[in-house]
């Protein structure tokens, strides 16, 4: 593949393993790059560190999922101070944009949120000879369902409110609907604002696919499109936009992964499954619902099969799987070395232990082992 450079695009590196802001805020915590390291062609660097360079070297681009920004800021600082010499950006531009900038050539990796479709991997099939491009999973988490709503702090709603909510059938916060689900709460009469991406986004594609699956006589819209179908409400660009509307204005709903909630101190919906209790947005929750996820890919591709209608106890049911999209053969020779080094790092155990503290969800372990013994035969 033919890598543009973009010079003015810089690889965020932020301060610790906290939990990073949306676009325009960035929490910080304490910076500890402490130790000597090796250079781009060493096997290890810090002492702290198991990172393994292996000739990772100059510029690698990549683009796609804004849902995996903020773990991808982490792990791109981390490897960039292990591995002198590298420069990895990534352009969270969602993961439609991130899909055709793989299948243009002009990045070595692409971020999505769901995996390719069949006609994105004829399309791959392009780039190199007899190689296709490739879904391997890298993390998970829950998709948070955010409002705000003074005098509100705990909101329950289940499958089909949300439905209903955000195809602009139920519009007032008083709707029976809503306090028959929240009994005791004090709703006010105004109206609901929901917020919804106006970029293409497997973010959005997710959340179609829990709503046709647990709501499926309340939502009709396509569950494989990743553009937003459902009428009215407001749009903004990204997960970190959806999240700045509904923390600037009272009244407003939206959904996006729960590190920008957790950022922004957005409080999030508790989903009732039909469970014993209505079960939070948490990366632990989160994880309950991946741990049953089923591999549907074939050969070297990881594609995975979620189940958004588990009723087990403590499973938060409206979760993704970020995919890095790569080619399995075919790569362009001078970046396959540091495309190869990174992804082993994401998979590896210590950095999969970044993602919870970033509110997000490691890949269960096996799924996760799969995944590394992949990467090493890319070529």
């Amino acid at each position: 593949m033919k890598l543009q450079r973009n010079n003015g695009l810089r690889a965020t590196a932020l301060a610790a393993l906290a939990v990073s802001g949306a676009l325009v805020l960035t929490a910080c915590g304490s910076d500890n790059n402490a130790g000597d390291t090796t250079g781009g062609t060493g096997d290890k660097t810090a002492a702290a560190s198991d990172i393994k360079c292996d000739g990772a070297k100059g510029q690698l681009l990549a683009a796609g999922s804004s849902a995996q920004k903020n773990a991808m800021d982490l792990w791109v600082k981390e490897f960039q101070a292990a591995c002198s010499g590298v420069e990895i950006n990534y352009q969270p531009i969602g993961s439609g944009g991130g899909i055709t900038k793989f299948n243009q050539g002009q990045v070595a990796f692409a971020g999505s949120d769901s995996a390719l479709k069949p006609e994105e991997v004829e399309e791959s099939k392009k780039l190199s000879n007899g190689g296709q491009g490739i879904n391997l999973p890298m993390l998970g988490g829950p998709i948070a369902i955010g409002y705000n709503l003074s005098g509100v702090d705990n909101l329950v709603l289940d499958a089909p409110t949300v439905a209903k909510i955000f195809d602009s059938k139920i519009t007032k916060w008083n709707d029976p609907a809503i306090a028959k689900l929240n009994p005791g709460v004090k709703l006010p009469s105004s109206t609901i604002q929901p917020y919804h991406r106006s970029d293409e986004s497997g973010t959005t594609q997710n959340l179609g696919k829990y709503l046709s699956e647990a709501a499926p006589a309340e939502w009709k819209h396509d569950p494989k499109s990743k553009s937003w179908l459902a009428p009215g409400g407001q749009a903004a660009n990204g997960s970190s936009g959806v999240a700045t509307g509904v923390k600037g204005a009272e009244g407003t709903i939206g959904y996006f992964e729960l590190s920008y909630a957790t950022a922004q101190k957005i409080n999030t919906v508790k989903i009732d499954t039909g469970a014993g209790a209505p079960v939070e947005a948490t990366s632990e929750n989160a994880s309950k619902a991946i741990a049953a996820a089923k591999i549907k890919g074939t050969g070297k591709d990881l594609a995975l099969s979620l189940d958004y209608t588990t009723k087990a106890e403590g499973a938060y049911p409206i979760i993704l799987v970020t995919y890095e999209i790569v080619l399995d053969k075919g790569n362009k020779a001078e970046t396959l070395p540091t495309l190869k080094a990174f992804l082993n790092y994401t998979a590896s155990e210590e950095g999969q232990k970044v993602l919870t503290d970033a509110g997000y969800a490691p890949l269960p372990a096996e799924i996760a082992a799969k995944v590394r013994e992949i990467v090493p035969t890319l070529s």
